[in-house]
Order: C-alpha cells, then structure tokens, then sequence
C-alpha cells in the first residue's frame, strides 16, 4: 500500500468543526452521560454516518455511537473496534472553544491571542522540534482545546469513510465506538459487547506520532472517613477530637519524596489524595491508588491504612473506616494473552514509516476496561498534547497519520483470515 497520509485533505476541517462543541463530562452528576451537552456531538456524528451510507449507525439510550462498515472480503476474519470518547475533561473550561490552525509551523513559540500571557512552545512541549513545517491547531487561550479525545475521533471518522470510497482496499467489518465520559471514569460502564460484536479494538486516545500502549496503570479507589468528636470550643479540653485536623494529618504524612504524582515518574506507582471535605466532627478523603503492577496495590493501601489507623489512635473515642474499591486493571494482562491486536499496529505503523514508540499509559483509557470486559484493546495515538489544559495543540499532519494507520490496521487484517 503506497503512503497516502496526505490524503486526508479533511481532517483539520473536521477537527474544528468537533472541538467547537462543548462537551465536558460533570463528575458530579448522576445522569447518563453526566451531561446532555456531550449528545450535540455524538448526535453530530450519528448524523455522519448515516449521511456517508453506514446504515446501521444508531445513537443508544446511554449516549454510545454503534456503527458498522461491512467487510468487502469473503474470508472470515476478526472485526475490529475502533473507539474514541466524545467527552472533554472537567479540569478546565470547555466552553466557547475557539480553535487556531497555525499554518507551516517554524519552531516559534505560540502565544495564545486571548490571553498572551499562555504560551506554547518546545522548551516545554520538545516535540513541537520535529513539527517543522506542520499545521498547528491550537485553543485561543481562555479554553482547553479538547484534542483529547477529538483527535481520535476525527481519525477515525476519516479512516472509516476513506475506506468507504476505497473498495479495492481489503478489510473485514470495522465496528466504531464512541463513548461519553470517559474523562469521569464512566466511559464503558453501559457499552453492550455483545452487541458490539468484536474481536479486538483500538482507542484513539494517544498523544506522540508513533506511538502504540499496551500497558496502563492498575487502579483502585480508597474513601477514607473519619469520625471525631464535637464539643464546644470553650470546653473543649479533654473532649473535643477534631476530625478535620486528623484528616489534614493524614495527608500531611503523605510521603513528600516518593509515592506521590509530583516525585513519580516511569514505572513507578503513587498514593494520592483527589477529594477532601471535613467538619469538626466528620471529614473524608478521597484517594486513587496507581501502579502497573496489580499486586503493588495491596501494598500501597496497606501502607495507607496503616498510616490512618497510627494517626487516629491518637484519639481514643474517634474511628474511622477504610473502603477499597476497584477502578480498572493493567490492559497488558489481558494483551498478552490475545497478541494479534498489538502485532498488526505495531507493523502498520512501521509500514506508514513511522518510529514506533511503545510507553505504558501513565492513567487508564477506556481500552483498560474494555480488555477486561472481552475486547482486547491497545491505545493508538491520534497527537495529543497539552491534554486537559489550556496548552493543548495537536498537529494535523498527526491526525492524518493517525487516520492512515487505522486504515493500514484494517487491510493488514485481510491476512489472518
């Protein structure tokens, strides 16, 4: 198959078009999605679909995109899932996204003209040394951009219809996915695998041209609650046990050189507290527990455990409790089993000329989960950087690489029928 990544004349166009839209996730919410906002893009996309001859293309009653591209072969191969999330992180505003394209790029800073003050260069972002003569999309500086995850969208979108008006390009059926508030959690928790009908997949959620994860963090949560004593301030001797300064203890303990976001890097692991809230007489901690390997886990909540039981024996007539609960588990113990998936990316993204980078996913996708529940699923990077933040920028000519590696996955397939 010849190089043709420029073929995908759209895809900035498309890019635009999609992050223009607002649609953050809400944590806090009980509804699904968390937001009604997040069904103006998949409702776009649906619409897409339809419009390009993808029959089958429905919007189901918990805002998941299903749709098929029919294979044009005879031979019985594995159907392939393509899957990126319509959500944008809750970090930072996404509302009234303005998106740049700052065309044939020469290595130069790029202050942001809604707010100067935000800049944008490779003393911070060292890839932005190879982008040389590329086009730059960038956030206007008020705004995250929202390439994560609308870069991998608009590289799947091209993929699937350039495939369309390709028929002499060999491929079984290719299922897209595109899913609500991963950037929450709850990416997956209604996706119907049964329905979805496949045999591996592939999110389009990365960031480096190249690069290819089949390795995320492990991850639980630890709600730690504390029950102190009220008193009044004025008699308080002998009596008063302040839970807010045992939860403030607590974290104040924490590791100041190790196990935590700030000193870890790599393959190492970290305790780290995400949500506090107190009164004198009760108070909460919220913590996520990370490491690739599984089994640190235990080790990590034990050590915590420890650490609130040592600091609340200090006050005899409090108590507290300690309530572990499963977020999602490293996708390479599922990958590993079932190899096919990173073997044919691996060889498209040589085939397309690339330098192949493999790095462990230092989080989790929605591919973590989806492993687990029965699709084999590796991250593909679709160019995002600056994620969840208003330095976000992605390089169009990384969208389109993106977009010609889904497609080389897709023929490269044909051969293990």
């Amino acid at each position: 198959m010849d190089n043709f990544f420029s073929s995908f004349t759209g895809i900035a166009e498309r890019f635009m078009r999609y992050v223009r839209m607002d649609t953050q996730s809400d944590p806090a919410s009980s509804t699904i999605p968390s937001t009604e906002k997040q069904l103006d893009l998949s409702r776009l996309l649906l619409q897409e679909l339809l419009e390009a001859g993808i029959h089958d293309a429905e919007l189901d009653a918990f805002g998941y995109v299903y749709a098929t591209l029919p294979s044009n072969v005879t031979l019985a191969l594995p159907s392939i899932c393509l899957c990126a999330h319509v959500d944008t992180a809750p970090d930072c505003s996404g509302s009234g996204v303005k998106p740049l394209l700052h065309r044939n790029y020469q290595m130069q800073p790029i202050s942001l003209p809604d707010d100067p003050s935000i800049v944008i260069g490779p003393d911070e972002f060292p890839d932005l040394l190879t982008k040389r003569g590329e086009d730059i999309i960038t956030a206007s500086g008020t705004t995250l951009l929202g390439a994560d995850d609308k870069a991998g969208i608009a590289a799947i979108m091209e993929a699937v219809l350039f495939l369309m008006s390709h028929p002499e390009i060999p491929h079984g059926n290719v299922r897209v996915l595109f899913t609500p508030d991963e950037e929450i959690g709850r990416g997956v928790d209604h996706v119907d695998i049964k329905k979805l009908a496949a045999d591996f997949g592939y999110t389009l959620d990365g960031g480096p041209l190249g690069s290819l994860s089949d390795e995320t963090f492990s991850a639980d949560a630890v709600q730690i609650t504390i029950e102190g004593v009220s008193a009044h301030p004025g008699y308080a001797l002998g009596r008063m046990e302040h839970a807010a300064k045992m939860a403030s203890e607590i974290v104040a303990s924490l590791p100041q050189e190790h196990l935590i976001p700030e000193k870890t890097t790599g393959r190492q692991g970290f305790v780290h507290p995400t949500k506090m809230s107190s009164t004198l007489e009760k108070a909460s901690i919220d913590f996520i527990i990370r490491d690739f390997e599984t089994a640190a886990l235990q080790r990590h909540e034990e050590y915590l455990n420890k650490l609130v039981s040592r600091i609340v024996a200090k006050y005899p007539n409090s108590r507290s409790t300690f309530h572990v609960s499963e977020q999602y588990r490293n996708m390479r113990e599922i990958l590993d089993a079932h190899p096919l998936a990173v073997q044919l990316a691996e060889r498209a993204i040589t085939e397309a000329g690339l330098t192949l980078q493999k790095d462990p996913i230092r989080g989790g996708t929605d591919g973590s989960r989806l492993s687990f529940m029965g699709l084999p699923c590796p991250n593909l990077f679709a160019g995002e950087y600056g994620i969840h933040s208003k330095k976000e920028w992605v390089s169009v000519q990384d969208m389109q690489r993106a977009a010609e590696v889904i497609v080389r996955i897709c023929e490269l397939n044909t051969h293990h029928g």
